[in-house]
């Protein structure tokens, strides 16, 4: 495997790269990480079965419109490929450590810059990708409500069911998630879209998000999931409000949105995250007639 790996990486950088130094890295429960090099030059690599192919392509792309964007750093992107049972991406490696209070400054500017870049009419992304290993749909749309509710609420609660776990009626729960987002309608922001602290470090040249789940959404979205596990320096919020403070009403629809990414990591794990899902949705109302 690592033989093939060396000779497809070789291939685009356009010299022989022979893998003389192989690290396992700890962390991350999806993906096999190691740091590859040869000597002089080093690369992150992260391996997983070779079905998995499409979650490694659409993170190459996701990580191509965010360079594109120039605003906050993530990893470079060098090649995704397969050998034998396994699929994989190839990015630079960049040693880090945790982020501090000055670096979460700087990165919450950094991240509503991101949010202000681009024009775009719409809600979604050109293609499906993949929150974690969950599928997530993208399909444009032109009102938010109808986006979020449909393709972020309603998919998660489809994936439940099919596990047989049942929060109440889908369209009741996705009627009432319309009715509370009916009157907001943001500027589309390209997002994260999987920005907890975990997915977040401290490089030699700046912070450094990684591991997206990219879409053009509601920029609240990275915000309220920046403080569902753990939350980020109160210095992270300041820096953001420096740049472009949050709209009236965030705090009503913080909990909204981050049903989301409770929900999938229900269908995931299960465990607490299905009494957090349950308490969030009794709170929310959302499967009253």
């Amino acid at each position: 495997m690592w033989q093939a790996i060396s000779h497809q990486l070789s291939e685009v950088l356009g010299i022989t790269f022979k893998i003389t130094e192989r690290e396992a890295l700890v962390g991350g429960d999806i993906n096999q990480c190691y740091c590859i090099g040869d000597g002089e030059e080093r690369f992150f690599i992260k391996l997983n079965d070779k079905e998995q192919l499409a979650m490694f392509e659409t993170e190459a792309e996701s990580l191509r419109i965010l360079n594109e964007a120039d605003c906050v750093q993530v990893p470079q992107f060098f090649h995704v490929g397969t050998c034998r049972d396994k699929s994989f991406i190839i990015l630079n490696y960049l040693p880090t450590k945790a982020i501090d209070s000055d670096t979460a400054f700087t990165l919450g500017q950094q991240l509503a810059k991101l949010h202000q870049w681009g024009e775009q009419a719409e809600y979604g992304f050109d293609f499906d990708n993949y929150v974690g290993i969950t599928p997530q749909p993208n399909k444009w749309r032109r009102r938010w409500c109808r986006f979020f509710a449909e393709q972020r609420i309603a998919w998660q609660l489809q994936l439940c069911e099919e596990k047989g776990i049942k929060f109440g009626n889908i369209d009741t729960i996705t009627g009432n998630v319309i009715a509370l987002l009916m009157n907001h309608q943001p500027k589309p922001s390209l997002l994260h879209g999987d920005l907890w602290h975990g997915n977040t470090a401290l490089t030699v040249t700046g912070p450094l998000i990684f591991d997206p789940a990219t879409y053009w959404g509601d920029r609240e979205c990275d915000i309220a999931m920046t403080e569902l596990f753990g939350g980020f320096p109160a210095s992270f919020y300041q820096g953001y409000q420096s740049v472009w403070p949050l709209d009236d009403g965030y705090q009503e629809r913080r909990d909204l949105y981050n049903l989301y990414h409770v929900l999938n990591h229900c269908n995931l794990f299960g465990g607490d995250y299905l009494t957090q899902a349950e308490h969030t949705i009794e709170k929310l109302g959302l499967t009253k007639p």
